[in-house]
C-alpha cells in the first residue's frame, strides 16, 4: 500500500485500551485447559477427546458426506464462562506474557483443535466517540488438545517485534523448529487487512445498528462481512444459550470478536476547517471510509470471478462514507462494487491483458442467479441503479456487456407497472465506457461527467442521518428534568449505486470516490454549508488508500490510478508506479494466487471434509431449560396504555401553529397518560415530480416540534410525565413518530425503523410505509404507518402494496412485522365506500354508518382474505374522513366531487392488546380528518434480579448433582461427557443413563417386571407362556404370547415353559395351586410371594449356567445324590402328597424358575410336622408300561415282591427295547401320546393302579426294606427294590426324542455322572441322575436360589 500523504501518519498506530485486554492462561494436568480471563470474567476451554473417534479420514470425504455426518466429524470442546473466583484459575499459568485484544474462533486442523486470539492490534479510527476500530496486527493460534505446538513459532525475519523469543524463551534451542498447522492461517490474518470492534458491530452498516452507540448485540452480526464466522459461530451459539445477565456479562468482557475484511481509516478534521462547526467544543470531526468485503463468494482475482447459484459474486465489497460532528450529527452513505453478475472465468497467463474471459453458463441458466443477486440487493439496500464501466473495444468485455443487458432486461426488478416509464423500475443501469471517456485531453478528470447520468437516482436515494436531541427525562416524583442527549434518526438511505469493471477495482474506485462526494455535498448543502478544499483533500486520500487495500487483497497489489485519485491529476511517477503494480499482479496472479486461495477456504471453513467445532456447556443448557419451566416465577404482566393517531395532512402547514390537542389528548383518555404515543402521516409534503423522489426532514422535524409542544401544554400538570421522542423516520411523504414517556424509558429497548416504497413499483416514496419496532420489557410491538395506492377502483393494487409492505419490509436480523407480538397499522390506506356521490351522501345525512360500512372496500377485502388477514378493527363510530372542503365540514364540492370514505383507519393484531376508543378529530385544516385510537397493552415483565437468583440457584444446585463436571474439572474425563447435566427429553421419561449413572437401579434395586398370567378360558384348562414364540420380544411373530393347555398335561409343563425370557418373573402361585391332578382332594399350599425371590430374575439355576433351549452349551452336572429322611408311614398314608411333589421335567426344554422347596414340606400332613433331620424325596415318577410288571396290592403292602415282576424288570435292562418317544414338556402321568397298552397288548395280566413308593430309611436295614416297585412307577433314591439281595443300579434304556420335540431344540450331551455314594443304594431307577445320556434336567433345576 502507497502512504506518501500524512494520512498514513494520523494514527500512530496506538495499542488498544487496557481494559479491552484479556490474558491467555494454561492447564496442562490433569487436563489441557485453556484460559481467557478478563478482569472479572474467565472463559475456560476443554478439549474433549472422547467425543471424536469418528472423525477419521479428514479430506477424504465429500461435501455432501460432511453434511451428513457433522456429528461425527465435529471436535467437540467443553465450555464454562464463570466469574473469577479466588481458585478458579490457581492452576493456570500464563501462555503468552503479553496481553490479547479479542478471540476469533476456534479452528480444526487435522483433528487438533485451535484457538485464535489477537495478540497485536493498533486503532485506525474513529467512527463517532465510543466507537473506533483497531486494525488486527498479529494473531496465535494455541492448540486446545496437544502441547506440540507450544514451541513451535513462525520465523519472520522482517518481524522484529516478533514475541518468539518472549513466549517461549529458551524453547527454540531445546526442540526442532517445524511448520505449525495454522502458519499460513496466521500470515493472512496478520496482513493488515482484517479489522475489528470491541465497541459496536462492524459488520454493518451505522444504518442497521442503532442509534446510539452503546448498543452492540453480537445477535445482529451479518455473516456475509463477518470473516471468522466459521470460527467464532461455536462460541456465538454458546453465547445464545447463556442467560441473559451472563450473556451480558460476556459481552462485556470483550473477549468475542467480530473480524471484517476491507478498510477502514478515519481523518479527524480540526473545527477550523470542519464543514460544519460546533462552537460549544473544541472536539475535531472525524471523517470515515469502511469497506467490508463479502467473505461468500471470496477469493483472489482468477480464482473468483462472476456469480454463484446462490447469487453471490466475486469481489463484493460495501464502501461507507461516514462523518460524524461535535454538533450531534453523524451522516451515512453506502454503496457496493461486484463482479459483472453472469458465470464466467478468466485463465491467469503470464503476458498481460492476455487473459481470455470464458462464459461458463448461457444468459437463460444465468438468470436465476442474476436475479437473486438483484433480489437479495433491493431487499438490503432498496432500489438498485447499476454503473457498468466495462468498456466495449475489448471483444471479452463486450461479450459480458451483452449478458449484463439481457440479465437486466429480464429480470423482474426492471420492469414497471402499468405504463410507468423504465426509470421508475427498482433496477436501473448506466453504462459508461470508461476508458473512452477519459481518452480525451482531460484525462481522468472527464470522469466527473458521470454526475449527469446518475444525479436523479442520487437524490432520490437520498443519505443517513441522525441527530442528538435534547430530551428531558422524568426521573422521580419531584419532576426535576435533565438533560439527556440521544440520537433519533432523521433520514435513511433509499437506495444504492453498484459500480462495477472487470476488476471491480482501479476504475471502480474512482468512480465511487466521485458518487461518494456527491453524496457529501447533498447532506452539505441541505444545510446550507461547503466543504473546504483541505476536507475534500482529506475526502480523496481516504479513498485512494480504500482502492490500495482492496487491490491488494484482490490482486495481491495497490490500485492503478490512486495517484489520480490522490490528487486529481496523474504523474509520472504515479505511471510508472502503475508498470510496476501490473508486473507485480502478475506474478502474485501466477505463483501465489493458488495457495493463498486454499488459506481463504481454510479460514471460512470450506474445505472438503474440514471439521467444525462444537461447544457444549451442559450445567448452562440445563439452567436454561429450568428457567424455561418456571418463567411464572420471576416474570409478570403488566398493562400500558397506546395512543395511535394518523393524519393526511394534504401537504400543508398551516395547522402546525394550531391547536392539536383534540386529536393528542381527546376525553376517551381522561385522566389517563398513555405510555406509547405514534403518530402517523401522511403526504407530509407536497407529492409532487420534484418531491417523490427525495426525502425532505425539514417539515417531519416541525411537525415534531408541534407535538412535543402539544404533549408538553396538555400534560403540564402535578404529576405528569413528559415525553421524549423514541424514533421517528421518514419515506417522502409519509412519517412516524413514536414518543414515550420518560420514565418507561428503562424498559425500551432495540429500538428499530424500516422503510418500504410502493410507489411507481417501488421506485418512488410516493407510497410506501414506515415503520418502527421496539421491545417494550420481554414484549415486541411494531408500529406502521402506511400511504397505499389512490383511486376508486385501485383496490387491488392496494392489496398488493400491503402485501409488499407486509412482506418486503425488514428490520434487523430478518425480523419482518409478523415476527411482533403485537402490530398497528395505521395511515391513510385509501380504500373507499363502493356507492354512488348521491347515495353515499344520502347515508351520511343519515348518519346511517352501518349501511355505509357494508359498502367498505377495506371491510369487503378483509372478509374475503385478500388484504390485513388476521388484523381486527374498532367499530366506526365516525363519519367518513375524506374528502372534505379545507376549513368545513363539507364534503367535496369541486368538480371532482370525491364520494367520501373512510381512507384513514388504524388496524390490530395481536391477543394481548384491547382498543379502548375508535374515533376522529375536528382538525379542519386539511381535507382528511385525523383519527386516532387508544389500547391497552399486556406487557410481560421479567424481574431481572429474581431471574438471576433462581438461575444462579439452580446452576449451583444442578453443579453439585453432576460432580462439577465442566471444561475446568480437574478429574479424568470419561465417555460420559455427552449426558452430563441432560434430563428427560420429554415429561415422565428417566434422564439420560451412562455407565455410571443407571435409572432402573436408583436406590441399589436391580430391575424387575412381574407379569400375571391371564385367566384361563375354564377351569380344565390353565395359561402358559407360548413356547414358540421367539425369543426375542421385538420380532414380528404371529405366535401370541400366552396360550391355553389343559390343566393334565400342565403340572410339570408349566414350570418348565412358563417363561422363555431371562427378564420375566412370573406369579406362580396360581399355577401351584391348580397343578395338581383334579382326581384327588389336597392342600393348597400357602400364597407365593414373589419378593422372596432373589435378584435374579428369568429362568436361571441356583449356579447361575442359566442357558436357552436352543443352545449348543452342554448342560450343568447333576446334583448330589439326596439322602432322603422322611418317614415311611408319612408318605405311604398320604400318596397325594407325594403326587404333588414336584417332579423333573424329561423333556429336552428351557429350565424352569428357581421354586421354593418348602413348598413341598408345607404340602406334609401333621405326621410330616414332627421334627425330622432329612429332606422329602423328590416326586415319585411313572414307570412306562412295558417296564412294569403285574403286582397285586397285597404284595406291595407285605414289602415283598413276585419272581415274574422281577424277572420283567431284568429282562427290560438286559435288553431294553427301542427309545420311547419324548414329549415336548414332562407330564406327571407318564403314559403313552396314544394312551395306555391294551389289555390284550403284551401285558398279560391288569395293570392294577399304581402305589406311591415306600421311602427307605437311610439308617435303617437294607434287609428290612424289601419293599416292591409299584407296577407303572420307577424306584427312586433310596427305595428298596424287589429283595434286598440286589444292590446295583440299573440303568433305564435310552430314549430318543420324538417328532414332538420343537424343531429348533438341540440334542444336549450332558457332563458325566458324579462319583456313586458310599451309602447303600438298593436296585432301584435314579431319574435324578444322568445315566445312559438320558437328557433330564436336574433337581436343582427346581431348586430356589440362595
Amino acid at each position: 500500500m502507497d502512504y506518501n500523504t500524512p494520512s498514513s501518519a494520523l494514527w500512530s498506530g496506538q495499542p488498544p485500551s487496557p481494559e479491552k485486554s484479556s490474558q491467555v492462561l494454561i492447564r496442562d494436568y490433569p487436563h489441557r485447559a485453556i484460559a481467557i480471563a478478563s478482569n472479572t470474567h474467565a472463559l475456560i476451554l476443554r478439549h474433549s477427546t472422547t467425543a471424536n473417534d469418528g472423525a477419521d479420514g479428514f479430506g477424504s470425504i465429500s461435501a455432501r458426506t460432511r453434511t451428513n455426518t457433522f456429528d461425527s466429524l465435529s471436535s467437540k470442546c467443553m465450555v464454562e464462562f464463570s466469574p473469577k473466583s479466588n481458585n478458579l484459575l490457581d492452576d493456570y499459568r500464563p501462555l503468552t506474557p503479553r496481553p490479547i485484544y479479542g478471540t476469533l474462533g476456534l479452528i480444526s486442523i487435522e483433528r487438533d483443535v485451535f484457538l485464535c486470539v489477537i495478540t497485536q492490534a493498533s486503532r485506525v479510527a474513529t467512527i463517532r466517540p465510543g466507537e473506533t476500530v483497531e486494525r488486527i496486527e498479529a494473531v496465535q493460534f494455541f492448540c486446545l488438545n496437544s502441547a506440540d505446538y507450544d514451541d513451535v513459532v513462525t520465523l519472520d525475519p522482517y518481524d522484529v517485534d516478533s514475541d518468539a523469543a518472549s513466549v517461549y524463551g529458551q524453547g527454540l534451542g531445546r526442540k526442532e523448529i517445524v511448520e505449525h498447522p495454522c502458519q499460513e492461517l496466521q500470515k493472512l490474518l496478520g496482513n493488515g487487512t482484517f479489522y475489528y470492534s470491541t465497541d459496536f458491530d462492524v459488520t454493518n452498516r451505522m444504518q442497521d445498528r442503532p442509534a446510539d452507540a452503546e448498543a452492540f448485540n453480537i445477535d445482529n452480526f451479518d455473516e456475509s462481512f463477518l470473516w471468522n464466522s466459521y470460527m467464532i459461530r461455536p462460541l456465538v451459539e454458546f453465547r445464545s444459550r447463556l442467560q441473559q445477565q451472563t450473556r451480558e456479562d460476556l459481552d462485556a468482557s470483550r473477549i468475542l470478536t467480530s473480524a471484517i475484511r476491507g478498510f477502514c481509516r478515519s481523518w479527524a478534521i480540526p473545527q477550523t476547517t470542519a464543514p460544519l462547526r460546533a462552537g460549544r467544543t473544541g472536539l475535531p470531526s472525524y471523517l470515515t471510509v469502511t469497506s467490508r468485503l463479502s467473505c461468500k463468494r471470496a477469493g483472489t482475482r482468477f480464482n473468483a470471478r462472476g456469480i454463484d447459484d446462490d447469487g453471490n459474486v466475486a469481489n463484493f465489497v460495501e464502501t461507507e462514507t461516514t462523518y460524524w460532528s461535535p454538533a450531534g450529527v453523524v451522516f451515512s452513505y453506502v454503496q457496493v462494487r461486484g463482479s459483472v453478475p453472469v458465470f464466467w472465468e478468466q485463465a491467469a497467463v503470464l503476458i498481460p491483458n492476455q487473459q481470455k474471459i470464458t462464459i461458463t453458463r448461457s444468459a437463460d441458466g444465468t438468470q436465476p442467479a442474476f436475479d437473486k443477486h438483484f433480489a437479495d440487493l433491493e431487499k438490503a439496500y432498496g432500489a438498485v441503479h447499476v454503473i457498468n464501466l466495462l468498456t466495449t473495444n475489448k471483444p471479452g468485455e463486450f461479450e459480458l456487456i451483452n449478458l449484463y443487458r439481457i440479465g437486466i432486461h429480464n429480470c423482474p426488478l426492471s420492469r414497471p407497472e402499468g405504463v410507468q416509464s423504465r426509470d421508475h423500475a427498482l433496477l436501473r443501469d448506466t453504462e459508461y465506457d470508461f476508458h473512452a471517456e477519459t481518452k480525451g485531453p482531460q484525462g481522468y478528470m472527464a470522469a466527473n461527467e458521470i454526475r449527469r447520468y446518475i444525479e436523479g437516482s442520487a437524490d432520490g436515494f437520498a443519505y443517513y442521518l441522525a441527530q442528538e436531541s435534547d430530551d428531558p427525562s422524568d426521573t422521580n416524583s419531584s419532576n426535576k428534568a435533565s438533560k439527556t442527549r440521544r440520537y433519533v434518526v432523521v433520514l435513511q438511505q433509499e437506495g444504492i449505486f453498484r459500480t462495477n469493471c472487470l476488476d471491480c477495482l482501479d476504475r471502480t474506485n474512482l468512480i465511487q470516490t466521485i458518487v461518494s462526494q456527491m453524496a457529501v455535498e447533498a447532506f452539505l448543502g441541505h444545510r446550507g454549508e461547503k466543504a473546504t478544499s483541505d476536507f475534500w483533500s482529506r475526502h480523496s486520500n481516504l479513498w485512494a488508500d480504500n482502492g490500495d487495500s482492496l487491490s491488494k487483497i484482490y490482486a495481491g497489489t495497490g490500485a492503478l490510478k490512486s495517484s489520480f485519485t490522490r490528487h486529481g491529476k496523474m504523474s509520472l511517477a504515479g505511471a510508472i508506479a502503475d508498470v510496476r503494480k501490473s508486473a507485480t499482479r502478475l506474478y502474485h496472479n501466477n505463483f501465489t494466487d493458488k495457495a493463498r486461495q486454499t488459506t481463504i477456504d481454510t479460514l471460512l471453513g470450506r474445505l472438503v471434509g474440514q471439521a467444525p467445532v462444537v461447544l457444549y456447556d451442559p450445567i448452562s443448557d440445563y439452567v436454561a431449560g429450568e428457567l424455561q419451566r418456571r418463567s411464572g416465577e420471576f416474570s409478570t404482566n403488566e398493562t400500558i396504555n397506546i395512543f395511535v393517531g394518523t393524519f393526511n395532512l394534504n401537504g400543508r402547514t398551516d395547522g402546525i401553529d394550531e391547536d392539536l390537542s383534540p386529536w393528542l389528548c381527546p376525553p376517551e383518555l381522561r385522566s389517563k397518560q398513555p405510555e406509547i404515543i405514534a403518530i402517523g402521516f401522511q403526504e407530509i409534503v407536497e407529492l409532487n415530480p420534484q418531491q417523490i423522489m427525495n426525502s425532505d426532514p425539514t417539515r417531519k422535524q416541525l411537525w415534531e416540534q408541534a407535538i412535543k409542544r402539544t404533549l408538553d401544554h396538555y400534560y403540564s400538570r402535578e404529576g405528569d410525565e413528559k415525553y421524549v421522542l423514541l424514533r421517528s423516520g421518514q419515506l417522502v411523504g409519509a412519517a412516524l413518530c413514536i414518543f414515550v414517556k420518560a420514565s418507561v424509558l428503562p424498559h425500551i429497548k432495540n429500538v428499530e425503523g424500516s422503510v418500504k416504497k410502493t410507489g411507481m413499483s417501488g421506485m418512488a416514496g410516493n407510497k410506501g410505509a414506515v415503520a418502527i419496532r421496539l421491545d417494550y420489557a420481554n414484549t415486541p410491538i411494531c408500529f406502521v404507518t402506511a400511504h397505499l395506492a389512490a383511486g376508486f377502483t385501485n383496490y387491488d393494487e392496494r392489496n398488493r402494496d400491503y402485501a409488499t409492505i407486509d412482506q418486503g419490509l425488514r428490520f434487523q436480523r430478518n425480523r419482518g412485522i409478523s415476527d411482533h407480538e403485537s402490530v398497528i397499522w395505521f395511515g391513510d390506506f385509501n380504500y373507499r365506500i363502493g356507492l354512488g356521490l348521491e347515495s353515499a351522501k344520502e347515508l351520511v345525512r343519515k348518519r346511517d354508518l352501518e349501511r355505509l360500512f357494508e359498502n367498505d372496500q377495506l371491510n369487503l377485502q378483509m372478509v374475503a382474505g385478500l388484504a390485513f388477514q388476521y388484523y381486527s378493527e374498532g367499530r366506526i363510530m365516525f363519519m367518513p374522513t375524506y374528502k372534505y372542503d379545507v376549513g368545513t365540514d363539507e364534503f367535496d364540492s369541486s368538480e371532482k366531487a370525491r364520494i367520501p370514505a373512510w381512507t384513514d383507519r388504524i388496524l390490530r393484531k395481536g391477543t394481548n392488546l384491547r382498543q379502548l376508543a375508535y374515533n376522529s378529530a375536528p382538525l379542519r385544516f386539511s381535507d382528511h380528518r385525523p383519527v386516532y385510537a387508544i389500547f391497552e397493552c399486556k406487557v410481560n415483565i421479567v424481574n431481572e434480579k429474581l431471574r438471576d437468583k433462581i438461575s444462579r440457584q439452580i446452576y449451583e444446585r444442578r453443579r453439585a448433582d453432576v460432580g462439577g463436571e465442566t471444561a475446568n474439572l480437574a478429574a479424568e474425563e470419561s465417555d460420559e461427557e455427552d449426558l452430563i447435566g441432560y434430563e428427560a427429553i420429554e415429561p415422565g421419561l428417566p434422564p439420560s443413563s451412562s455407565d455410571r449413572q443407571k435409572w432402573w437401579l436408583e436406590n441399589g434395586k436391580m430391575a424387575r417386571s412381574t407379569i400375571n398370567p391371564p385367566k384361563p378360558e375354564s377351569p380344565a384348562y390353565i395359561t402358559i407362556l407360548n413356547p414358540k414364540r421367539p425369543t426375542n420380544p421385538y420380532a414380528p411373530t404371529d405366535e401370541p404370547d400366552w396360550v391355553n393347555v389343559p390343566r393334565s398335561e400342565s403340572r410339570l409343563s408349566s414350570f418348565s415353559s412358563i417363561s422363555t425370557s431371562p427378564y420375566e418373573h412370573v406369579n406362580l402361585s396360581a399355577l401351584l395351586s391348580s397343578s395338581a391332578s383334579s382326581t384327588a382332594p389336597r392342600k393348597l399350599p400357602p400364597p407365593y410371594d414373589p419378593s422372596t425371590l432373589p435378584a435374579k430374575v428369568g429362568r436361571k439355576p441356583v449356579n447361575e449356567d442359566s442357558r436357552a433351549a436352543q443352545s449348543d452349551v452342554a448342560p450343568p452336572p447333576p446334583p448330589p445324590r439326596r439322602q432322603t429322611g422322611m418317614s415311611t408311614g408319612s408318605t405311604v398314608n398320604n400318596p397325594t402328597a407325594a403326587l404333588h411333589q414336584k417332579r423333573v421335567p424329561v423333556a429336552n426344554v428351557l429350565p424352569v424358575l428357581p421354586l421354593v422347596s418348602k413348598l413341598v414340606e408345607q404340602q406334609q400332613p401333621q405326621s410330616a410336622q414332627q421334627p425330622v433331620k432329612h429332606k422329602p424325596a423328590p416326586p415319585v415318577a411313572k414307570k412306562p408300561a412295558h417296564l412294569t410288571a403285574p403286582v397285586s396290592p397285597a404284595s406291595a403292602d407285605e414289602h415283598t415282591s413276585s419272581t415274574p415282576d422281577l424277572k420283567a424288570l431284568k429282562d427290560s435292562l438286559e435288553h431294553p427295547l427301542p427309545g420311547l418317544p419324548r414329549r415336548s414338556t414332562s407330564t406327571v402321568s407318564g403314559s403313552f401320546p396314544n394312551g395306555p397298552p391294551s389289555k390284550n397288548g403284551s401285558a398279560k395280566e391288569e395293570i392294577p393302579p399304581p402305589q406311591p413308593p415306600r421311602r427307605a430309611n437311610t439308617g435303617a436295614s437294607m434287609a428290612s426294606s424289601g419293599r416292591s416297585t409299584p407296577a407303572g412307577g420307577i424306584p427312586l433314591v433310596g427305595l428298596a427294590g424287589q429283595s434286598g439281595g440286589i444292590e446295583r443300579k440299573p440303568q433305564l434304556p435310552i430314549r430318543k426324542p420324538s417328532a414332538m420335540v420343537q424343531p429348533e431344540t438341540v440334542k444336549q450331551t450332558p457332563p458325566p455322572p458324579p462319583a456313586p455314594r458310599k451309602s447303600a443304594v438298593t436296585s432301584t431307577v435314579d431319574l435324578l441322575g444322568d445315566d445312559a445320556r438320558v437328557q433330564v434336567g436336574g433337581w436343582e433345576a427346581l431348586k430356589p436360589s440362595t
